[in-house]
């Protein structure tokens, strides 16, 4: 990489989740390399505070980052519109559509593909009925996401190599660009989560969106009427109009914070189908047995019966049956966070590293 140029893309930056902390990876790898985005927040830049963030003219706009989801049929101009001529190599972290920049001729493009555009292919429909909208605008919506499909796709066909986040999303990758992907699970703060004595509370660390089935915790958590943490922010006042006092909204807190109550927490809820899911590795990484539904990539990082217990079906008695079961076991917490080792940065760092020259060095030969 010594002589070559290389660009970093990602969607957008008005929140700091997973995908975020993916790219201040790649940034410490590449600490030479801009990177661009659609958008970026103040937050976002104090979270980047050394990267050289370059925009797209959708920050012009006023409030663009309290606005942004309406710009939905600006973004892929706004995306083929950065000039990336100067460079030799892409480096796109996507899970929309980063990886629809306009490749430069004999440059080389890595797409580090989080999941394929979720409102495009798999959860169009649900995205779609969940918005709070009149019929007939979901009904120019949907007009508008099939469209946008077609030319995610053509841009998919563009990308030289893609980088899943799991075999979950290799999988989706294969089933909907076709494309065959090279697997690097996320890099996790696994060092600085710790194990301390278990309380007899549970505890749920997400943003609280609909398909994070936050919900579905609150209605199973109610009925136990057992000691359930939610940290996360998002629409609480919502989700707390249906929970009972058992149930402690704490919003969004400091690292710091999160991981006190990681290392203490009886165990972890995952009522999500998640592509990867970073939460669910920290708690792994406080000696925290995890509840997960069983799917998605819970089954690339869980042992069942060692890291935790899964339940089969997305309702509050099958969860219910898992909690139950879960506390009549004993988990040893020390093999728990020593499996959680497997996802380091460390390790991260080094195979994204060796599999982009490995690429390189191939087109050079």
């Amino acid at each position: 990489m010594s002589n070559k140029k290389l660009a970093i893309t990602h969607d957008h930056l008005f929140q700091i989740g997973g995908a975020e902390r993916v790219l201040l990876e790649f940034h410490k790898i590449y600490p030479q390399s801009p990177i661009y985005t659609l958008i970026c927040n103040k937050r976002s830049r104090e979270f980047l505070k050394d990267c050289d963030i370059r925009t797209s003219y959708l920050q012009k706009i006023p409030a663009s980052t309290k606005i942004f989801k309406l710009f939905l049929t600006l973004m892929p101009k706004a995306w083929e519109s950065f000039d990336l001529s100067n460079y030799d190599v892409i480096l796109s972290s996507t899970s929309a559509f980063a990886k629809g920049i306009t490749k430069p001729k004999n440059a080389i493009h890595f797409c580090y593909c989080h999941t394929p555009t979720r409102y495009l292919w798999s959860d169009m429909k649900e995205y779609v009925d969940g918005l709070r909208f009149p019929k007939p605008i979901k009904y120019f919506l949907i007009n508008i996401l099939e469209n946008m499909k077609e030319w995610d796709y053509k841009k998919s066909q563009e990308v030289d190599y893609f980088i899943a986040n799991s075999q979950f999303i290799a999988d989706r990758i294969k089933k909907y660009y076709n494309k065959e992907s090279h697997v690097i699970y996320p890099p996790v703060d696994v060092e600085n989560f710790y194990s301390d004595v278990k309380d007899n509370y549970y505890i749920l660390v997400s943003r609280l969106r609909p398909y994070k089935k936050i919900d579905l915790a609150i209605q199973t958590f109610n009925q136990l009427k057992l000691p359930l943490k939610i940290i996360g922010g998002g629409d609480i006042d919502y989700y707390k109009r249906t929970a009972k006092d058992n149930i402690k909204f704490l919003g969004e807190i400091s690292d710091e914070e999160k991981f006190k109550y990681l290392s203490r927490a009886k165990a972890f809820i995952h009522p999500q189908e998640e592509d990867f899911g970073i939460s669910l590795v920290e708690a792994l990484a406080s000696g925290c047995p995890v509840i997960a539904y069983k799917k998605g990539g819970a089954l690339e990082t869980m042992i069942d019966g060692k890291t935790g217990v899964f339940f089969e079906e997305q309702n509050w008695q099958s969860l219910a049956e898992a909690v139950l079961d879960f506390s009549k076991m004993n988990f040893d917490h020390e093999f728990i966070r020593n499996h959680a080792q497997n996802f380091s940065r460390a390790r991260f760092e080094k195979e994204i590293g060796d599999y982009i020259n490995e690429k390189l060095n191939e087109n050079r030969s």
